[in-house]
């Protein structure tokens, strides 16, 4: 048997020291869940192991940690030919689907907007190519449906993606990258993704904190709050109620000087600064009174870095939902859209005036919703702050 490696394992893979523990453990005929306890590893990578790499000379699956360890580097050695590479009915059923030409009802073909490889990214509001774009998860999984009997028909995902953005594993062009979704020519590494957290978001404020009573709707004062942008860095802020869907807009203006050279470390002159923002939700929500100033949960946007000086201006929780999880604030996304029938994108939302975002915020509130019964938004919060005077309860600001 050729010498097998003795190198420390970055973390990813098995190392041989923990090959000798699985061994160790697996004589002592500990179960699978047991050894992945004992070693910090998943279940499923201990099944992987004693089932790939284990000794087979004797007619049986005995695992011996050099055996698992001299197959593991053997299976490690590149190059391999890619299965793209060497399976041509595979390669164009692939590219067929990633970068397949649109057709019309009749058969013929559109070609879409005209657009040229440049080696990077589509820039922001470009045409980008068109094709049938099928994504390289939906073709893996789409294989077996297509060639059940077929096992030559077969690929994962991310040997889809390694074709595309590792040349020299083979099968696929470079600028087929144009055909993903993200339309992104290099993979982002998983360290910088991990870095990106903002730094005002804390632990005591994510959105996992949020008391279980905003959850169920039952009582009114859980507030949802984001941006729309539009053209020239222009925005509007929205604020709505998840119990009863009541709408308020802010009226954020570009500050002077927006346009002109920008001051190197100066204050955001686009109006939906970290200090305008605050003062818009501050301004608006203490309007309300202070049954229905509760909490308020946000994107992790840096509009909102100074919560917590807001927090102590209103009385207001500030929240902040996880990253790339519109769903936690449902209610105020829906809005979001609805709100796109009186300012659509790639428009200019500074043109409107504070009496404008009244006039809509209103116009939402007087519409009857389905879950609410058919009652408007409007009438639903009128009922409640009854039922709190009719209680007892003030209801001033």
């Amino acid at each position: 048997m050729p010498p097998i490696s003795l190198d420390p394992s970055s973390g990813r893979y098995l190392s041989f020291a923990e090959r000798e523990e699985i061994a160790l453990l697996r004589a002592k005929k500990r179960g699978v869940r047991e050894i992945a306890r004992q070693t910090g590893r998943s279940p499923s990578t201990i099944s992987r192991e004693l089932r790939r790499n284990a000794a087979t000379r004797g007619g049986r699956l005995d695992y011996r940690a050099s055996v698992a360890q001299w197959h593991a580097d053997r299976q490690a050695r590149w190059p391999r030919t890619s299965r793209l590479a060497d399976n041509g009915q595979l390669q164009q059923y692939v590219q067929d689907r990633l970068a397949g030409a649109i057709s019309a009802a009749d058969g013929s073909g559109i070609p879409g907007p005209h657009t040229r490889w440049i080696g990077r990214r589509h820039g922001r509001r470009q045409d980008r190519r068109w094709a049938t774009s099928w994504s390289p998860e939906q073709i893996a999984r789409r294989l077996p449906v297509d060639f059940p009997h077929d096992e030559s028909m077969r690929i994962s995902h991310e040997a889809i993606y390694q074709a595309l953005y590792v040349q020299g594993r083979g099968g696929l062009r470079r600028e087929l990258v144009a055909c993903l979704r993200t339309g992104r020519a290099l993979r982002v590494p998983r360290a910088r993704t991990r870095g990106r957290g903002r730094k005002f978001v804390t632990e005591e404020v994510r959105i996992s904190q949020r008391p279980a009573e905003a959850e169920d709707r039952a009582v009114p004062g859980r507030w949802e709050g984001d941006l729309i942008i539009g053209l020239n860095s222009s925005a509007i802020g929205t604020l709505v109620e998840r119990s009863t869907r009541f709408t308020m807009l802010l009226h954020l203006p570009p500050m002077p000087g927006h346009g002109g050279p920008r001051i190197k470390n100066g204050p955001a002159l686009a109006g939906h600064g970290a200090e305008a923002v605050r003062d818009a939700v501050g301004m608006t929500i203490t309007a309300l009174p202070e049954q229905l100033r509760k909490s308020l949960t946000w994107d992790q946007g840096a509009e909102m870095a100074q919560h917590a000086q807001l927090r102590i201006d209103t009385g207001l929780e500030i929240y902040f939902a996880d990253p790339h999880s519109p769903w936690q604030r449902g209610t105020n996304e829906n809005t979001n859209g609805l709100l796109r029938q009186y300012f659509p994108k790639g428009t200019d939302l500074a043109r409107h005036t504070r009496g404008d975002l009244d006039a809509v915020a209103s116009a939402l509130n007087s519409r009857p919703r389905k879950t609410l019964g058919w009652r408007t938004p409007a009438e639903a919060l009128n009922d409640h702050l009854l039922s709190l005077q009719s209680s007892g309860v003030a209801t001033t600001p």
